[in-house]
């Protein structure tokens, strides 16, 4: 429920959570190579760290990789 609400709150300081993440990569996608496959990287560890720092739980710098993964703003596929 608590990360619903800063979810929320994200959307309504950003217009939406997208610009919200894409604000980070200064809307570039980050290409990655198959010889630097890493579990995290200093773009998620930033992001991790500010969605903590409004409330939510459960977004390590692990899960917010995969996840940046899965909407298109990593690309480490050849």
């Amino acid at each position: 429920v608590k990360n619903a609400a800063v979810f929320q709150q994200i959307q309504k300081e950003y217009g939406s959570f997208s610009a919200y993440l894409w604000g980070f990569s200064e809307g570039r996608v980050m290409y990655r190579t198959q010889k630097e496959l890493p579990t995290h990287t200093a773009l998620s560890d930033e992001i991790s760290a500010d969605l903590y720092k409004r409330g939510m739980r459960f977004v390590g710098s692990v899960i917010i990789y995969s996840y940046l993964q899965a909407v298109g703003i990593v690309n480490d596929h050849e």
